[in-house]
């Protein structure tokens, strides 16, 4: 059987219900077969328990595997020549992103986050073109990267079949243009619908390939209100039912979409909508969720409903602030997404949660915000419910597993930190890219100091960057230019949209 000791001046093992962080110094964890038996003084686990190796030593800090609940690719827009705008306009300048082999591209973005401390992900895959052979085998091989790097993953492949591009008709959009453009966008969209039938059968063959798997997991995404009628909604709830698997949606990301539910709805709002339909619950997580409203949040919060929250994209794409503040003490489980990339363009988990705990600090003398303590939960046990893992994973017990990440004192600590300064802060507060030293998941070291164990990610990297330095492809420059000529029409269409609140 494998077994190891896990050993930190300070073991982090979890935040209790008063926001205390429960920590263990001069602690130790052992852990069996991926599985954790035991926590307790280094002294005495190191007395109790043969292990084959000790990792760790008395000058770092263990803290549980970071969940970033909310992500879609590696090579980020940005990378791919989009600039930082505006949420629907972002979404029309994406079209001229490049193709990337999704092994490659997770394998990029994974390298990132076990880095920073990740040991799940929540991958929400929107990219994967129809026929349903071709999807089946790019979620095969995103699925597969994150095997290969030995991460722990939740898998769903975004369902849509309407308003493809603006809030609005398809069909509609495309007789307001111009001719020729027209005829441009009814071709990129002819790619883009995918029979609601065809992503069933999809999740279905995936959930089925992978029921045994101990990292693996498989779950549902309906990608937003504007882009699911209420029929295929329904559908997905009915099947997430079946299965019992978690649900993740985009909501209430921009004033925009907030007015699309108000017209959608007659004025109850998304959230009451999504609630009429029977989607509320523990099962669902709504991702973004900017512009719920105070009796919305008490909704989600009588319902066990959780919120992800994308703190970087909400800045960078200008969606607004989200009321993270009510949300907690509604008592509304809060979990952090890093979504497409963090505020520096990329997948650093640490920094993202430094960026939540100040972010929503506020004028004047009462503390406001989640302290380090609360955001440490976000990112481990709000996290973890979010997924299939479930209780499974997001604190350091016994019978959990034993996925974690180890930081060095060093590198918060140097040259000099004062012994008033609670752990938890420290670590959060100063830790920089490049400060964890070791990550493990379910008992396996994945990242040491700096080395992945079962992947090169140089020789990784050298391959994925030989393949974008090829010229566009026909497929690609056509895609460039119909996004160019689109967008001052996308702007148009909100322009008249109706009032942004």
């Amino acid at each position: 059987m494998a077994s190891s000791i896990i050993r930190g001046r300070h073991v982090v093992c979890r935040v209790d219900p008063a926001g205390r962080p429960v920590i263990v110094d001069d602690g130790a964890v052992f852990q069996r077969d991926g599985r954790i038996v035991e926590i307790g003084p280094f002294a005495d686990i190191s007395r109790k328990h043969e292990a084959d190796p000790t990792i760790g030593s008395g000058d770092d800090v263990v803290l549980p595997g970071l969940v970033n609940s909310h992500h879609h690719l590696g090579i980020t827009p940005f990378q791919h020549g989009v600039p930082d705008l505006p949420l629907e306009l972002w979404l029309a300048a994406r079209i001229g992103m490049r193709d990337v082999d999704p092994y490659l591209d997770t394998l990029y973005s994974a390298f990132e986050m076990i880095a920073s401390g990740v040991t799940t992900v929540q991958h929400l895959h929107g990219r994967g073109p129809p026929p349903l052979a071709r999807m089946h085998a790019s979620a095969k091989a995103v699925i597969r990267a994150y095997e290969a790097i030995g991460m722990r993953a939740s898998y769903s492949y975004g369902i849509r079949d309407q308003n493809r591009l603006v809030y609005g008709d398809d069909d509609a959009f495309a007789a307001s243009l111009p001719p020729v453009l027209g005829d441009r966008f009814r071709a990129w969209l002819r790619e883009q619908i995918i029979p609601v039938d065809d992503c069933i059968a999809l999740f279905e063959t995936l959930h089925a390939e992978y029921r045994s798997s101990e990292r693996i997991r498989i779950q549902l995404a309906p990608v937003n209100l504007q882009w699911c009628s209420d029929q295929t909604l329904a559908r997905i709830r009915d099947l997430a039912e079946r299965h019992d698997v978690p649900i993740h949606m985009h909501l209430l990301e921009t004033p925009y979409q907030k007015d699309y539910a108000a017209q959608r709805t007659g004025g109850i709002g998304a959230v009451v909508h999504l609630d009429r339909l029977g989607m509320l619950g523990p099962r669902l997580t709504l991702g973004h969720a900017v512009w719920v409203t105070e009796n919305e949040i008490g909704r989600l919060a009588e319902t066990g409903t959780c919120v992800c929250h994308n703190c970087s994209s909400n800045i960078r794409l200008q969606s607004g602030k989200a009321p993270i503040d009510a949300l907690l003490a509604a008592g509304v489980p809060v979990a952090i997404g890093i979504d497409e990339a963090g505020i520096n363009d990329d997948r650093d988990m640490i920094q993202e949660m430094r960026l939540v705990a100040s972010a929503h600090r506020m004028p004047g003398h009462s503390r406001t915000g989640p302290g380090a303590a609360e955001t440490l939960r976000m990112a481990t046990e709000y996290g973890a419910r979010t997924t299939p893992f479930g209780a499974h994973i997001g604190t350091l017990e016994p019978g959990r597993a034993a996925d974690m990440a180890v930081v060095p004192m060093r590198a918060f600590a140097e040259p000099y930190l004062d012994e008033s300064v609670p752990i938890v802060d420290a670590v959060l507060q100063r830790t920089r890219r490049g400060g964890v030293s070791t990550v493990i998941v379910a008992g396996e070291v994945v990242y040491d100091h700096g080395r992945f164990t079962r992947v090169d990610r140089d020789a990784v990297l050298a391959e994925l960057s030989a393949a974008l330095r090829q010229p566009l492809s026909d497929a690609e420059r056509a895609r460039r230019e119909t996004s160019a000529s689109l967008m001052p029409h996308v702007r148009k269409f909100y322009e008249g949209y109706g009032p942004v609140s």
